[in-house]
């Protein structure tokens, strides 16, 4: 769940997301708004593959950028939840835990109601993990 209206923004204005599949990988969109209607242009020209299942979308005029464009994924081993950073630039910080940052990888165990930073302690990208009633 988006806590911060920077990740409500990243998410196109969606609160929550759900996690449809294991592993669930998250990274910066790569391609640009235009500045008149907001649409997305395609700069992977069709070429490329996806490399995530959820694109967050930071601004171009951001002074430093958080969000890489594979930042992290969310994994499931049974009935526990794991965030491994994909070698992101800024890293990855759970619950208070620096995971990756500085293109080095990292996992840790990540809780029900655990807030999850997508990048460095200044990013406004900040969400709630939670698990529903019924995957528990």
């Amino acid at each position: 769940m988006a806590t911060t209206p920077e990740a409500i923004r990243a998410l196109r204005g969606l609160t929550r997301v759900e996690l449809t599949h294991f592993p669930f990988k998250i990274g910066r969109e790569s391609r640009a708004p235009r500045p008149a209607n907001g649409d997305l242009v395609e700069l992977r020209l069709g070429v490329a593959p996806d490399l995530n299942d959820l694109y967050l979308i930071e601004p171009r005029w951001s002074d430093l950028v958080q969000i890489s464009r594979e930042h992290l994924q969310i994994e499931q081993d049974g009935q526990r939840f794991f965030v491994a950073d994909r070698g992101s630039h800024c890293g990855t910080i759970v619950a208070g835990r620096l995971v990756g940052g500085n293109r080095s990888v990292g996992r840790t165990e990540v809780r029900h109601g655990d807030l999850i930073v997508v990048g460095n302690d200044r990013s406004d990208y900040i969400f709630r993990f939670g698990i529903a009633a019924s995957a528990s």
